[in-house]
């Protein structure tokens, strides 16, 4: 084992934080305390990005009125998803796709405008920006996990309406809507394998070695 190494304690919490990591949906009346939000955010002002570019910026909402728009945004672009899943679209409406009107508080996460003149790690892959905003928001899930908290991404809604009700500038894009706060408990597995939307498939078929397809 490394000298580097966590103790076995440590690492055990880590796995755990990851394992039991959830999309909620389903939140219960509290709040966030002060401390812990900075906690939280700290904790995703800490995720790597590609050329040290730090793309992400979030806002928080604190607006009701606010947050109104926001759901009514979301519930657009359901019905539209529905539509678009064609046969599914009865099943999809049954399920719970946010939390946004029962969460101790809601944040949306963007990308930064005036991303072109970071070059560094993006000259052939722009959308490093992305995956290092994705970073930012998974180290958040995992803190908040850790911290008690339940915490849902949000992404049906179109990104456009949503960037024009934030007043956001040019160039910058919202990617997630982030519901935080107290649940009752976490789901013991995925909630869309629990009410039978989707099966998660085992790792063994995501891994190749040396060409794709072929088995590791």
């Amino acid at each position: 084992m490394s000298e580097h190494a966590f103790s076995d304690q440590e690492r055990a919490a880590v796995y755990r934080a990851i394992g039991e990591r959830r999309d909620m949906r389903h939140f219960v009346q509290g709040e966030v305390a002060p401390q812990v939000m900075t906690r939280l955010l700290s904790a995703a002002h800490q995720a790597p990005s590609v050329g040290l570019m730090q793309p992400w910026r979030f806002i928080r909402i604190t607006e009701r009125a606010l947050r109104g728009r926001i759901q009514a945004l979301v519930e657009a672009e359901r019905a539209l998803t529905a539509q678009a899943l064609g046969e599914r679209s009865d099943e999809f409406m049954k399920l719970k796709v946010e939390g946004i009107n029962d969460c101790a508080e809601l944040w949306v996460a963007a990308l930064m405008d005036n991303r072109e003149p970071h070059i560094f790690g993006r000259r052939t892959l722009p959308e490093m920006d992305l995956a290092s905003l994705a970073c930012a928001i998974q180290n958040l899930w995992l803190a908040a996990r850790a911290e008690g908290l339940g915490m849902g991404w949000v992404s049906l809604f179109d990104p456009k309406a949503l960037a024009a009700l934030l007043g956001m500038p040019s160039g910058a894009k919202p990617v997630a809507v982030l519901c935080l706060g107290p649940v009752a408990a976490f789901y013991p597995a995925p909630m869309l394998v629990m009410q039978n939307w989707a099966e998660e498939r085992p790792l063994h078929q995501m891994l190749f070695e040396n060409r794709w397809g072929e088995g590791a």
